[in-house]
């Protein structure tokens, strides 16, 4: 275990922020992270506690007056073969990213559409990190917990992290409560691409893949080119990806946004509520490309805010609410972040 007082979490964060922790806490297994929660709760230390992953999904609004957990454990595990799936047990502070082109080398296959998303394994499981028609839900079938009071090991169903579209317990009724340590995959021995959204199948056809002989690998390495497109690097320009949820909106509310703006883009989710990106949202306000202070929209993304360099946590936060106002005011519709304010 390794542990670092008054650590810097520039580092620690996707969007450069600068900021420290009072402390901040590398277990390497279970049994550390088991020790140091009950050593803490021995001493009576009731100061906060807060688990991170890869810090793609955080803002740090200030210092943290607290303990930062995160975990180095990098390990992947088969636990059964089945028919025509496999199961995977995969430790929650390896790179997200980097598990995908394990399970494609291993020819276990579905994870292809979340290429290149940030983060770690344990993120995914609470943050239900989704792109191109998949989402995480779709492969996890349980979720290994620490309880961050007890130390006792907990055992959560799919059903029991009660996924919804980049939600789930561990954001609400669960939060801060549970370290997640270890998520279990099912994945398919079978490449079934999925490929009707977002233009996808175009930017296959438009790269020369063969559409009926399209291999992991290209279908990868074209969602990697894709997002790389839109997407800024965090090391050149402060970034957590989308910062907003898509919002989903009453049918009635979007046959009125489409009758003002009849090239609107959208998704049918059910028979009454549509989702409309909430980039061409922000994009339809004029921000694109704009910036309040030092803080910005990303030029080739509206849905990206980026740290023009030196912002803190505040000056992304007011540019998401002066976002918000305009979005609001032009539309009537509210737009959510994705991004944890801590």
């Amino acid at each position: 275990m390794k542990i670092t007082e008054n650590c810097s979490l520039k580092e620690h964060n996707t969007f450069g922020i600068e900021a420290k922790a009072h402390k901040f806490v590398e277990y390497s297994s279970v049994e550390e992270l088991q020790a140091f929660i009950r050593q803490r709760s021995a001493a009576g230390d009731s100061s906060p506690l807060l688990h991170i992953g890869g810090g793609s999904n955080l803002l740090f609004l200030g210092d943290y007056e607290g303990t930062i957990l995160h975990s180095s454990m990098q390990e992947i595990y088969v636990t059964a073969n089945e028919g025509d799936y496999v199961y995977v047990r995969v430790t929650a502070g390896i790179t997200w990213d980097a598990w995908v082109q394990y399970a494609i080398d291993s020819n276990w296959f579905g994870l292809e559409n979340l290429s290149l998303i940030p983060g770690e394994v344990g993120a995914s499981a609470v943050q239900n990190i989704g792109a191109y028609g998949s989402e995480a839900k779709d492969f996890i079938i349980f979720v290994d917990a620490v309880d961050l009071e007890t130390g006792e090991i907990r055992h959560f169903t799919a059903e029991e992290c009660r996924y919804g579209y980049r939600d789930s317990a561990f954001k609400h009724e669960l939060r801060g409560r549970y370290a997640v340590t270890h998520v279990h995959f099912r994945l398919s021995h079978a490449f079934r691409p999925i490929l009707d959204y977002g233009g996808l199948r175009r930017a296959i056809e438009e790269r020369g893949f063969d559409e009926t002989n399209l291999t992991p690998q290209q279908l990868r390495q074209t969602i990697i080119e894709i997002r790389r497109a839109k997407l800024p690097e965090p090391s050149e320009l402060g970034n957590a990806g989308s910062f907003f949820t898509n919002p989903f909106v009453a049918r009635e509310v979007f046959e009125k946004l489409a009758a003002e703006n009849p090239s609107v883009p959208h998704y049918d989710v059910d028979a009454e509520r549509v989702k409309v990106p909430a980039g061409w949202l922000i994009e339809q306000c004029g921000w694109k490309g704009k910036a309040l202070g030092k803080a910005g929209v990303y030029d080739r993304q509206a849905l990206v805010l980026v740290n023009l360099g030196g912002a803190t946590g505040k000056d992304i936060k007011a540019l998401c609410e002066q976002i918000q106002a305009d979005v609001r005011a032009k539309f009537g519709i509210n737009i959510t972040p994705e991004v944890n304010f801590i």
